[in-house]
């Protein structure tokens, strides 16, 4: 009997190994695999703007579906609704992206528009202990927002390996199954009735241009503003001299913060300088590199002498390279000679160390190396332990993305075609001036060339900052910036009863 009794404890024993074990297993399974559909809400209060802002915010996943119905893919996303409002389905809707390809959407969910932001200096350096605080210059109190992770980034997943990798990772294949995946969140929300905005962050800015005429022309869905922030070429032409001369006034911002330029320039404000820059870019630069091996020795030394004077760089290192200067030479010399040190691609008031410093390029961005720094452990701990969304996936700061068809870009093209539509839609630019990845005159050359009827300018508008890729890393830049998109949201939503109509 003892003997039997031996028995059964050691099978119950066993078999709750095995059921421990399959539990371990199935808990270890699930918490690695990204949920197909689901939502995670939780209840929040803080000050914004000066007004008291009660809000949820729901974390959580939604599918992609394939042509008959089957989710192929899940994309994670935040979304922030205020509460403590009258009419919340007539409120805005702000859509947001980041860029890459293959950006999370975290650079302007926690540091830019989003009800909390990132621990960091006034001056944007990371800072010790990690983490998240309250951001009052969110623009919460005007607009709900969404933030979307695409395809392989943040926690968002390929479900079906099988399926071609072409339908996510191109211009625009990316844009198609994107405006399907908001249509469905707009139902699914109740936000039919609501102003609806677009905002994108570097490609972000690419990705929403095409997604405004997709979604207009495949969804039916009208948008009120589009906003781009430190945008892309948007499939513009501009190679050759155009592009060699759009950096010049970005040279010269850059070194006028490292008070690199002659002392006449440097006593002037910024705002005195680069207007006169610009100018020269236009009016004489480009005409110049446009001559090529046929401009005469004079005059190439002139240019030569100008361009170093905005630029900080030596003359005679511009006659080398024949009056065109890449970025990463600028990067890598402007504080070479002096300092011994080299400035930031994405933020050029950010300053590096090389491991030699010979070399035309610098070994790596110090602005890229200090966000990672800082907005790595903040997304994973507020995400996490704030919003309640448990799980063991790795969130994809920068997720596989690649190859990336960039063929047939004609975004700018797409978004110039959705105004022309729309009479209701505007678009704001924002741009930093210490921006060497997308510099800031280039954005200027972008809406320009987008528009060449030059109908549709009173209803895009441009803002600069004295801040880098991402302007609202800077203290002063999140205030003033914010405020600038509040603006555009207010004035891009029509009276009561106004036909959009020419």
């Amino acid at each position: 009997m003892q003997r039997i009794n031996n028995i059964d404890t050691y099978c119950s024993i066993l078999i709750l190994v095995f059921l421990f074990m399959g539990m371990a297993n199935s808990v270890v399974g699930q918490s690695v695999e990204a949920p197909v559909d689901t939502t995670i809400t939780t209840q929040h209060k803080q000050t914004i703007n000066g007004q008291d802002v009660r809000y949820t915010a729901t974390v959580g996943n939604q599918p992609v579906w394939d042509d008959d119905g089957k989710p192929i893919a899940t994309l994670f996303y935040t979304y922030y609704k205020r509460t403590n409002v009258d009419e919340e389905k007539r409120r805005p809707l702000v859509i947001s992206f980041n860029g890459g390809p293959g950006s999370a959407s975290v650079w302007m969910h926690i540091g830019y528009t989003g009800p909390k932001k990132v621990k960091i200096s006034d001056e944007g350096f990371p800072v010790q202990p990690y983490g998240v605080e309250d951001n009052p210059h969110s623009i919460l109190d005007v607009a709900d927002i969404l933030y979307v992770n695409p395809v392989n980034t943040g926690f968002s997943r390929i479900l079906d390996e099988e399926v071609d990798r072409e339908k996510f990772f191109g211009v625009n294949t990316d844009v198609e199954y994107l405006a399907d995946w908001i249509d469905t969140f707009i139902s699914r929300n109740d936000r039919w009735k609501s102003p609806k905005f677009l905002i994108g962050e570097s490609y972000g800015t690419t990705r929403v241009s095409g997604l405004a005429n997709e979604l207009q022309s495949s969804q039916w869905m009208f948008l009120n503003g589009v906003i781009l922030v430190s945008p892309t070429g948007l499939g513009i032409d501009r190679d050759g001299p155009v592009e060699d001369a759009l950096t010049l006034p970005y040279f010269t911002a850059t070194a006028w913060y490292h008070n690199a330029l002659p002392d006449e320039l440097q006593q002037q404000d910024l705002d005195e300088i680069l207007p006169e820059v610009e100018n020269y870019t236009v009016e004489t630069y480009i005409p110049a590199l446009t001559r090529g091996g046929v401009l005469d020795d004079a005059t190439k030394k002139e240019v030569a002498e100008k361009v170093s004077y905005y630029s900080g760089i030596d003359e005679e290192k511009i006659l080398d390279r024949n009056l065109r200067m890449s970025t990463s030479f600028f990067w890598k010399e402007l504080l070479r000679d002096e300092k011994e040190l080299t400035v930031g691609r994405l933020d050029s008031r950010y300053r590096g160390q090389d491991r030699s410093n010979a070399g035309e390029r610098y070994d790596h961005d110090p602005a890229l190396t200090a966000w990672n720094h800082a907005f790595t452990p903040a997304i994973n701990e507020y995400l996490r332990a704030d919003l309640g969304y448990d799980t063991d996936l790795q969130y994809w700061m920068f997720g596989p993305v690649h190859p990336w068809d960039r063929d047939r870009n004609n975004t700018g093209e797409n978004l110039r075609s959705a105004m022309a539509e729309n009479p209701y839609l505007n678009v704001l630019v924002q741009s930093g001036y210490y921006d060497g990845g997308t510099p800031y005159f280039d954005a200027k050359y972008t809406i320009w060339n987008m528009d060449p009827s030059g109908k549709l300018q009173d209803r895009i508008s441009f803002e600069g900052y004295r801040s880098g890729h991402m302007m609202y890393l800077r203290k002063e830049d999140l205030s003033t910036s914010n405020e600038d998109i509040r603006k555009f949201i207010r004035e891009s939503i029509p009276e009561e009863g106004t036909p959009a109509k020419y």
